[in-house]
């Protein structure tokens, strides 16, 4: 039992917990809601369900790959041996089911079109059959769409109007899910070559990927500085995500496992970005 918890655990990536979880708890407050049980039942939803079945049927239908990545098998990414694979698939059902319940029964048809999504592209992002990460460009449409649609949950379920600047800072946060993705598949252009299989960063070879996630970046960044002060100062920690994803400008196929270095320094970009937003969000609406 301790064995498939660890594995369960180790593949759902939790130092990215925070990526999905934030979204809905912010939204939800911002749509006009409080801290009471449906914000909760979301929050801890989108912080390790979500994430339990979004990368475990990753790891399930990537693993010919990731045995080939020397990359994985740590924070970055599991790689689970095969008598693990239903365990995986079972607690990505088990885990999810209650609260998708939960989150249908008490939400708005707006919330309810959005959770949809949200689930389709976990599964279709990943799952044979389907497998849109092998799809260039749509591979980085729907990992952006994990981190952007529970946000548009929690923006909806309370049954409030999206207003123009949320739907301004939403627009960012998907171009900046976009990037994300595609910097992140600059790092495995050679593995997933070897593997056979197709991305982006194949498509378009590690440097205009590297060059196109790096504008990316920038846009989301710009879109940050049209929000009413003090948004600025978002936007100005956003611009540490243009200057990580620059370094790696002129990378080449062969040189495209560097651009690891650049994927560490996102992961914790993202705490030091989401503390500054946090941040700044309580310097508006508590102070």
């Amino acid at each position: 039992m301790m064995d498939t918890i660890r594995v369960v655990f180790s593949s759902s990536r939790p130092i990215s917990w925070v990526n999905t979880a934030f979204p809905y708890g912010l939204a939800y407050l911002l749509g006009g809601g409080s801290m009471d049980w449906l914000f909760w039942v979301g929050v801890i939803f989108f912080l390790i369900p979500y994430n339990i079945a979004m990368y475990g049927i990753n790891d399930v239908f990537d693993y010919e790959s990731d045995i080939r990545n020397p990359r994985k098998g740590g924070v970055e990414g599991a790689v689970v041996p095969k008598r693990y694979h239903p365990t995986l698939l079972w607690a990505s059902s088990i885990t999810t089911i209650p609260f998708l319940v939960v989150l249908y029964v008490a939400g708005t048809w707006m919330s309810t079109l959005w959770l949809t999504i949200s689930v389709f592209a976990v599964i279709a992002y990943s799952a044979a059959g389907l497998r849109f990460k092998e799809r260039p460009l749509l591979d980085a449409i729907t990992s952006s769409t994990h981190f952007t649609s529970p946000a548009l949950v929690g923006a909806t379920i309370t049954g409030a109007d999206i207003s123009t600047a949320m739907w301004l800072a939403l627009g960012s946060f998907f171009l900046w899910g976009m990037a994300s993705q595609i910097l992140g598949a600059v790092q495995d252009v050679r593995a997933d070559r070897e593997a056979g299989l197709s991305s982006i960063a194949t498509a378009m070879g590690a440097r205009g990927a590297a060059r196109l996630a790096t504008m990316l970046y920038l846009a989301a960044a710009a879109l940050v500085f049209l929000l009413p002060s003090p948004a600025w100062i978002v936007g100005t920690a956003a611009l540490t995500y243009v200057l990580n994803s620059g370094r790696f400008w002129n990378i080449t196929d062969d040189t495209c496992e560097s651009a690891n270095r650049g994927w560490k320094v996102f992961l914790w970009l993202n705490y030091l970005v989401g503390a500054v937003v946090s941040m700044t969000l309580i310097s508006v609406y508590l102070v």
